[in-house]
């Protein structure tokens, strides 16, 4: 199980920074927040996951450790119900490109957007 040696919240930027030896990485609040561990969000079971939209300018108000295995992350939207272990958090530093990039393609294939100002519109010809 890796621990991070290092972990820095960059409030200005809304990233959490975390080093394992001499690896670093860098994870959005906005990417914590749309992956969080949470019954909320990942539901019960396969395919009960929720989609997090309009996250784009959550940030991290508080983190808290959580025994000696994980971090708790209360966000300014008022969530703070997931638990992210040492194992998730490495695995979302370690699997941030196809991680985002699905999120992104659900996103759009839900007509959403990371925008909480934009909701998305479906036009339906009425020629069609």
């Amino acid at each position: 199980m890796p621990t991070p040696t290092k972990i820095q919240l960059h409030k200005t930027s809304k990233m959490l920074e975390l080093h394992y030896g001499n690896q670093q990485y860098q994870l959005s609040c906005e990417f914590l927040r749309v992956h969080s561990p949470s019954a909320e969000v990942q539901g019960h079971g396969p395919g009960q996951e929720v989609l997090q939209y309009g996250k784009k300018n959550v940030s991290i108000t508080a983190i808290e450790p959580t025994g000696n295995y994980a971090l708790k992350f209360t966000f300014d939207d008022g969530h703070d119900s997931g638990i992210y272990s040492w194992d998730y958090l490495y695995r979302l530093c370690t699997q941030q490109e196809q991680l985002w990039n699905s999120y992104l393609e659900k996103l759009h294939a839900a007509n959403k957007t990371r925008d909480p100002e934009t909701q998305g519109v479906r036009l339906i010809d009425p020629g069609a």
